[in-house]
């Protein structure tokens, strides 16, 4: 698969070929360190707002963008190549819940800016520092039927969503974003969405940017929610010609293994990621998750060992310290070769 002529971040296929590039850590799990209120989220201008606005994360770059801001940085110093922008959740479509869909377009617009101003502060010639403008899976679903009594009954359609991926990727891209990140994709038809979406706005505005697909493996099936295993996956995404596919979240990196192993084998002609949580969920760690930056680190390294990985990084429960030990641990291997087998090499010292 040719890769094609990318008019931002032109340089990361090639560093993606001379090294493990590391990719930041939790946005949720930081900004519960700091233990906001109702206040923090609202600010001076929605203080008016009808509904309650707390864990609505994605206000922050707008009433807390210090907190954003600060938490790009840390990332940035423990060694992160990639930046994720904060709008996980800044899809009119999620923004529903709030009733903020109409400020969906700015939120990543000030998203990608606060990135590209984190980025910049820390880049250099050596290690260029790159804005991923991340795209979650949204809380609806087009292939699964909300209604346990209706099979073919749904919430959203693909022309909503769509539309709703449209306008967050111009908001990324016009705040200055390098690739795409479409992430945490439980849900095979809405990741369709957004890769239309985005070939859409490429070719609308000449721009090309790399973009990364990565899917979640709900369960021990090895399938993401949708009910396709991981191969049945990259099949389905690979006419997008992704940059790099891989997954996320859900499992940890022990329960990952064999997902990640697999994709590895059948993605030979494009780049693998792999983000996990820290483990399983729990609610009486400070982070909600299990493991020490030791343990993923560990277990992250071994991806790498086994010639599995070209891009690493951390997903729920993850800290700044997980993606200085991921960075510590996986920078000493050879990045996973496209066309080749897996394998295992030491870097030479």
């Amino acid at each position: 698969m040719n890769a094609p002529a990318y008019t931002r971040a032109a340089a990361l296929p090639r560093i993606l070929t001379e090294r493990i590039v590391v990719l930041d850590g939790a946005m949720g799990t930081m900004i519960q360190r700091y233990k906001l209120g109702e206040a923090d989220y609202r600010g001076t201008r929605f203080a008016d707002h009808p509904k309650d606005l707390k864990g609505n994360n994605e206000l922050l770059q707008f009433t807390r963008p210090d907190v954003i801001r600060e938490i790009h940085e840390q990332y940035l110093a423990a060694g992160a190549d990639l930046i994720e922008t904060n709008t996980f959740g800044a899809t009119s479509v999620a923004q529903e819940d709030y009733d903020l869909a109409g400020l969906a377009r700015e939120m990543n617009v000030v998203a990608a800016r606060l990135a590209r101003e984190a980025c910049d502060k820390f880049s250099t010639p050596e290690k260029p520092r790159y804005v991923a403008g991340a795209l979650g899976p949204t809380p609806r679903t087009a292939s699964i039927s909300p209604d346990v009594n209706d099979p073919a009954a749904r919430n959203v359609s693909f022309d909503q969503l769509r539309a709703a991926y449209y306008e967050q990727a111009s908001g990324l891209l016009e705040g200055g974003c390098d690739l795409f990140l479409v992430e945490t994709i439980f849900d095979t038809l809405n990741a369709k969405a957004a890769i239309f979406a985005l070939d859409e706005l490429m070719e609308d505005t000449g721009e090309r940017l790399p973009v990364i697909i990565s899917g979640t493996v709900t369960d021990a099936s090895g399938r993401i929610l949708s009910g396709q295993t991981v191969s049945a996956f990259w099949h389905s995404v690979r006419h997008a010609r992704p940059i790099a596919i891989g997954l996320n979240c859900a499992l940890g990196a022990t329960l990952m293994r064999p997902y990640v192993e697999e994709l590895a084998k059948v993605a030979g002609d494009t780049f693998i990621s792999c983000y996990p949580n820290a483990g399983l969920p729990n609610p009486m760690s400070d982070t909600g998750f299990d493991e020490t930056p030791e343990i993923t680190g560990s277990l992250v390294e071994e991806f790498a060992k086994a010639g599995f990985l070209n891009i690493a990084g951390g997903c729920c429960g993850t800290t700044p310290a997980h993606i200085a030990e991921i960075a510590k641990r996986v920078g000493k291997y050879q990045p996973r070769c496209l066309h080749d087998g897996v394998f295992s090499r030491l870097l030479a010292a």
